[in-house]
């Protein structure tokens, strides 16, 4: 190399006809009593979960920085996704994904690509792409792949996240239109994918 994305949701009960109701518990002693133990346990969930979202972001970050996953690294990874999912945390996966993981990694990749100048912007550019379409795309998918049904996929989001945080950001207009005749094949591919309506659901609504 040449150049060193939570309100409360409105729940609507419905009435399941007429039918006696027992007696409410809830301030019995028994009852009472186990108050500790279901604060001990709900504490246990959110530390674990606490514990789940640091392993995971530790090793997109790590990812985002050049790094790879250490062996059955993976595993733990999905199995963190898996326990996220089942936890109040499970709905915000994808946005915190978004709005913090992808943003901090990519803000890396912009700031390696604005310290370089002139045709080894380009040069750079070339780099940076091919590292993050062969190498960190797949990897994020595979992190974060019991992530499914989503509107946009995890896939899509992160070339989205490229697109917006990183081309659209470092300003390389006019240096394509200058180097528009030796564009790397790679530049060349970057952009085809990238277009608008290149990204699979990301064109107009």
């Amino acid at each position: 190399m040449t150049c060193g994305l939570a309100p409360l949701l409105p729940i609507e009960f419905h009435k399941m006809g007429s039918f006696r109701r027992p007696r409410p518990r809830f301030m019995s002693s028994p009852v009472l009593s186990e108050l500790p133990r279901f604060q001990a346990a709900r504490q246990a969930l959110q530390l674990s979960s606490n514990s789940a979202w640091n392993s995971v972001q530790t090793a997109v970050i790590n990812v985002f920085k050049g790094g790879g996953l250490q062996s059955n690294e993976l595993y733990a990874l999905n199995e963190s996704i898996r326990r996220l999912l089942k936890s109040e945390l499970g709905s915000f996966i994808t946005d915190y994904f978004q709005n913090q993981l992808l943003a901090k990694g990519l803000s890396f990749v912009e700031e390696k690509i604005k310290l370089c100048e002139g045709d080894n912007r380009i040069e750079v550019l070339a780099e940076v792409w091919d590292h993050f379409f062969t190498e960190t795309l797949p990897t994020l998918q595979a992190i974060f792949y019991p992530v499914q049904g989503q509107e946009l996929t995890i896939r899509q989001i992160s070339l989205l996240g490229f697109r917006d945080l990183v081309l659209l950001k470092v300003k390389l207009g006019d240096v394509l239109l200058l180097a528009q005749s030796k564009l790397p094949s790679s530049v060349i591919q970057m952009l085809l994918i990238l277009q608008p309506g290149g990204i699979p659901g990301s064109g107009p609504r």
